[in-house]
């Protein structure tokens, strides 16, 4: 059990949820199972932090005055492509589904959620993207490799 909290406390999670009381419960929850916990309360804030965090995954409310959830998912899937988001509603429907992962949503739970179920999304989320990243560095690397001089045309 002190592995699996070790290893699951470098996952860096941002819960976005205008609801204040709930947020505070799910972030204490999922601190309590070993995550590295961030949280904001409307979309300009949850794009904030992703600016000033390593942020891996995004459970993100759907429903929120201002930006909503799918505005939110959009705009950092645009500035943050690899950052995984779950989706989050108490209020879902299928059409809200289905655009969210049309537009790169990982996955999509409801309120209320059972914990475990929502820590093993999230474990998800952040395996695919470190696969994802690990594919960029190999692609990068074999690139180097044939190319050496191309070392010096890497955007980072």
């Amino acid at each position: 059990m002190m592995k699996e909290v070790e290893s699951m406390a470098t996952i860096s999670v941002l819960l976005v949820d205008d609801e204040e009381e709930f947020l505070a419960f799910l972030k204490a929850r999922l601190e309590g199972r070993g995550l590295n916990m961030f949280s904001a309360v409307n979309g300009l804030e949850a794009l904030k932090t992703m600016d000033e965090h390593r942020i891996d995954v995004v459970v993100l409310d759907v429903r929120m005055p201002g930006m909503g959830g799918l505005e939110i998912l959009r705009k950092t899937k645009q500035k943050h492509p690899l950052v995984e988001v779950i989706l989050l509603s108490g209020h879902a429907t299928v059409e809200s589904a289905v655009e969210g992962l049309k537009l790169g949503a990982f996955d999509y739970v409801t309120k209320p959620s059972d914990i475990s179920e929502l820590v093993e999304k999230i474990k998800a989320a952040y395996a695919r993207k470190e696969t994802t990243e690990e594919k960029i560095r190999k692609a990068r690397l074999d690139r180097i490799v044939r190319h050496p001089l191309a070392v010096f045309d890497e955007e980072e």
